[in-house]
């Protein structure tokens, strides 16, 4: 059976396009857990963030204090993430800090996402929800403690 020539092209182009999304999750290695983070951000300047995680990884759920700052901010942001981890083997391997260079324009309400690594090769795959008023531009990055 021969394909119409507009169907021909329609699948050829939905096979074509989802490639690069597939092909951008493998790159950032294998999914081993999940991860929920709450935080606040105030800047004059230099930022400052502060709030805490829950990282969900063979089955246990385990709560990070998380801090963080960002090079060049200003205003007052409330944030909630969710996303993937990759890469994780070992649950100490998630203790550190993970870098990004990424920006942030909230006013009152705003979507948003980033990728962090950190010197263990976790990596983080955020999507965020924010609330408040800032602006933000450069480096940054997210520090995790265990909380005991």
């Amino acid at each position: 059976m021969r394909l119409a020539p507009l169907a021909a092209v329609a699948a050829f182009s939905a096979a074509v396009f989802t490639m690069p999304a597939q092909a951008a999750e493998s790159a950032l290695g294998k999914p081993s857990g999940t991860i929920s983070i709450k935080v606040k951000s105030a800047d004059v300047g230099v930022g400052y963030t502060w709030g805490d995680a829950r990282l969900t990884f063979n089955g246990k759920v385990y709560r990070y204090k998380v801090t963080g700052g960002q090079i060049a901010a200003v205003g007052f942001s409330e944030s909630e993430s969710k996303g993937t981890v990759y890469n994780l083997h070992r649950v100490a391997d998630m203790t550190g800090t993970f870098a990004s260079t990424h920006g942030e324009a909230t006013l009152g309400s705003g979507l948003g996402g980033a990728v962090l690594e950190n010197k263990n090769g976790v990596r983080l795959k955020l999507e965020s929800d924010s609330k408040g008023a800032r602006l933000s531009a450069g480096a940054g990055g997210l520090t995790f403690e265990p909380l005991k």
